[in-house]
């Protein structure tokens, strides 16, 4: 079969670990017997630096064009460290997941028995610790309206609005998940203080009659957030808005031993995208150290869940335990011998 690939590896580290799931992508096709056509595209500060739009139109129509898009990240400090700037590359990221309306972030959170050491939690919290975090992507305070500075500068205001369309198109995707794994959903809010979380809520019991074999249980999001660190074996899926969503997936994130390890995947109406959940690392950038597993497990995301070849997301799942197991990690993971970013996607690549 022959698959279309958009590819944008954005700034920071994005390229460098963008270039080693490509590798692991045609190491697949090889064995598999498949094509990958990759096209690249900028986004984020690359982006604004060549056209002054972090998300050009070019950009989307490739986008558009293909059955799934590969991402790396976005960022860059000379936006980081300017609040006053009219064009930011984060603006790019929000821009896609708009147009292409990506209302779902899924982020599975898993731990890797050779790595438990390295949780800031103690082992026997964390080792089987198994969930997946579903977030809200398009609605909720980052593109509600209004937004803005009062005229004297002294106010700043931003809305936070959700229909129960939104809630209820990403809540049945949490209800499929959950009915695939252990069969509990957990829904976070904050209902005992915002209109848009009692919004939440209510939709959400409505809908639960139709999930009779679904135990649902609802969190505000700031006891979520401690008892991911408490007792984070208790959740199989989470469902939740925009901004909790970012703030509580990043929290779990760290329970597994290094952020350079977790995938994630965009779906939404139009075309997905996957891409690692940590940023643009500009510390690291060219210096061929930053860890490109989570890219790699993104590619084995797009595999399965956009072009539907699960036989080969598991090879390359495989094929990142063994790497794992064999100790062929990047600096970020280890005490010992490390290794580059190239060499672990070079390795990973030959293993399949």
């Amino acid at each position: 079969m022959n698959y279309k690939i958009a590819v944008l590896a954005g700034d920071g580290i994005g390229p460098e670990i963008v270039e080693q799931a490509i590798k692991v992508m045609n190491a697949i096709g090889k064995k598999f017997n498949h094509t990958f056509e990759f096209s690249a595209a900028p986004v984020g500060a690359t982006a604004i630096d060549q056209t002054g739009n972090p998300y050009p139109d070019e950009t989307h129509a490739l986008c558009m064009n293909s059955d799934a898009v590969l991402f790396g990240a976005i960022g860059d400090p000379k936006y980081d460290n300017d609040p006053k700037a009219k064009v930011r590359p984060e603006q790019g990221l929000l821009a896609m997941r708009k147009k292409l309306g990506l209302y779902a972030n899924i982020r599975p959170v898993t731990t890797f028995p050779s790595l438990i050491h390295k949780s800031p939690l103690r082992a026997d919290l964390v080792e089987g610790a198994d969930f997946v975090v579903i977030r809200e992507l398009t609605g909720g305070i980052y593109f509600g309206e209004p937004r803005g500075r009062s005229e004297d500068q002294e106010k700043a205001y931003d809305t936070c609005t959700y229909t129960k369309d939104e809630v209820r198109r990403i809540t049945k995707l949490g209800f499929e998940y959950a009915a695939k794994r252990d069969k509990r959903l957990t829904v976070v809010d904050k209902a005992n203080v915002l209109a848009t979380s009692r919004l939440w809520r209510e939709t959400v019991q409505e809908m639960v009659p139709d999930y009779k074999e679904i135990e649902v249980d609802f969190m505000f999001v700031d006891n979520a957030a401690m008892q991911i660190i408490q007792w984070p074996k208790k959740f199989d899926v989470m469902v939740t808005e925009n901004m909790f969503g970012d703030i509580l997936s990043d929290e779990a994130s760290v329970i597994t031993g290094s952020l350079g390890l977790l995938p994630s995947a965009s779906v939404g109406i139009h075309t997905s995208v996957f891409e690692p959940i940590h940023g643009s690392y500009p510390q690291a950038a060219g210096k061929n150290i930053a860890n490109p597993i989570a890219t790699i497990l993104s590619a084995a995301m797009l595999m399965e869940l956009s072009l539907n070849l699960t036989e080969e997301a598991k090879a390359i799942r495989d094929a990142v335990d063994n790497a794992m197991d064999a100790g062929i990690v990047t600096e970020d993971i280890t005490e010992e011998k490390a290794y580059s970013t190239s060499e672990v996607g070079e390795w990973i690549a030959d293993n399949i």
